[in-house]
């Protein structure tokens, strides 16, 4: 806290320019994956690993850069992330083909540290009494920052072309390493420990050996050994990655925290919030899109597809400002309920109800409200339930554990997708009904985990 006041007024809104350009690249390219497969001469199966890549990238490397920052100097640390950030939209603009791409956006996931060093900067450079609803404002941006990166696409895309969405990123980003670095002090304090490369490999080794067999089982067949093998090695490298955790005295993720009922809880909600989110968020656009003579869709074009996912976003930001009112009225707990059988009936009704596009706009709109709720709700619950010093590392845990349900429910709706594509048409409406189907089954799991959120004072 030796920071100028002057200077220190400027730390979050530099903060939350960093979180809203990180978050703002989850979705930004989602509306136009159609248009880019054809660009890139690619097929539907590995234009889906352009969202993909980006998820697992950022879930292996959020807690790494997050560690990095403790060793090294937060203020340091997520400049590197946003200049990282920078050079991996630089690398998919000029990529020619799906290979280059792919890697772009594995180097943009690098940028996940964003969110743990985001969190930690606020712990060390605010008042403690500003500190939860500084944030639960971050969470909330995060998920903001997605739903206006899905409106703004078309409109860039008319404009300025496919490749701005990544020439666009690149000048924010480059923007907001320039006023971190100028306006973050330095960290207060450094962890001289060293960074697990074991348990890193060991996380990425498990996320990869899930992620691949579920996104192609479709294709490969869920009993063939190319299913099998992958899904048998996930769970023993978890297994070895959760030994190696839980004997370091310095883990890559503090799995000691969810001995702690309202973490353990609230983790688990936020990993299936993340399942649905980021596949709505990867695949509605291309529903919409879809021409009515497929006997479904809307045939909107890449602006009306931002358009439609509009009142999600809209209401997500006001619902995220409301949910701290809401929880010192009504209880964490309570609202965290609500926002789960929100979510749930929201995802369910687009499962069932596509038909019309009042239906979508509506279980869209309920949607935001489900999510900015629940979002903020829980950076909330984290912080009264941690001690001051582990406020960011927990609140960095629940912002990866949410990326990697998204990975995993990306990983899951290519799947059912492709089951329910014929060879060089359009998915079949089945593909969009029982994935999203799948997503509401996420989301009563969801809702079931928060019931299990210990009641804390109001």
């Amino acid at each position: 806290m030796g920071s100028p006041p002057a200077r220190r007024g400027a730390v979050l809104p530099v903060v939350l320019l960093a979180v809203f350009s990180f978050a703002l690249l989850q979705s930004l390219i989602n509306p136009v994956l159609p248009a880019l497969q054809t660009e890139l001469g690619t097929t539907p199966n590995l234009i889906t690993w352009v969202m993909t890549a980006f998820l697992l990238s950022a879930s292996v490397c959020t807690p790494v850069v997050g560690r990095l920052g403790d060793r090294f100097g937060k203020d340091r640390v997520l400049v590197a992330s946003l200049l990282a950030l920078a050079a991996g939209s630089a690398v998919s603009a000029l990529a020619p083909g799906i290979e280059l791409m792919l890697a772009g956006r594995v180097l943009q996931g690098v940028g996940g540290g964003v969110m743990p060093l985001a969190f930690a900067i606020i712990r060390d450079e605010l008042p403690r009494a500003r500190v939860p609803r500084a944030i639960g404002v971050a969470a909330a941006l995060a998920a903001v920052g997605g739903g206006v990166g899905i409106v703004l696409a078309g409109p860039l895309t008319d404009l300025f072309g496919i490749r701005s969405l990544f020439w666009i990123p690149l000048l924010l980003t480059l923007g907001a390493a320039a006023a971190a670095r100028r306006v973050v002090p330095p960290s207060p304090s450094r962890d001289t420990g060293p960074v697990s490369w074991l348990a890193t490999a060991l996380l990425a080794g498990w996320l990869v050996a899930l992620l691949i067999p579920l996104s192609q089982a479709s294709r490969w067949g869920w009993t063939s050994a190319a299913v099998l093998a992958p899904l048998a090695s996930a769970v023993v490298l978890a297994a070895a990655w959760v030994t190696v955790e839980r004997r370091s005295g310095r883990p890559l993720i503090d799995l000691r925290l969810m001995r702690i009922p309202a973490v353990w809880t609230t983790n688990l909600v936020s990993l299936l919030f993340g399942v649905g989110l980021f596949a709505v968020m990867a695949y509605l656009p291309a529903f919409v899109q879809t021409p009515p003579e497929s006997g479904y869709g809307f045939g909107a074009s890449v602006t009306e597809a931002g358009l439609i996912l509009l009142p999600m976003t809209v209401t997500m930001f006001f619902a995220g400002l409301a949910s701290a009112w809401l929880a010192a009225r009504y209880g964490a707990r309570l609202v965290l309920v609500a926002a789960s059988a929100l979510y749930a009936a929201a995802i369910t009704t687009l499962a069932f109800g596509h038909d019309h596009r009042w239906q979508v706009l509506t279980a869209l709109a309920l949607l935001g409200i489900a999510l900015g709720t629940a979002f903020s709700t829980m950076s909330n619950v984290i912080v009264a339930a941690v001690r001051p010093e582990q406020t960011g590392v927990a609140n960095g845990v629940t912002a990866n554990v949410r990326t990697i349900g998204g990975s995993l429910g990306v990983a899951v709706m290519s799947g059912i997708v492709a089951a329910h594509t014929p060879a060089g048409g359009r998915p079949a409406e089945a593909a969009y009904t029982v994935g999203f189907a799948v997503l509401g089954v996420a989301g009563a799991a969801a809702l079931a985990a928060a019931a299990l959120l210990p009641r804390q004072p109001r």
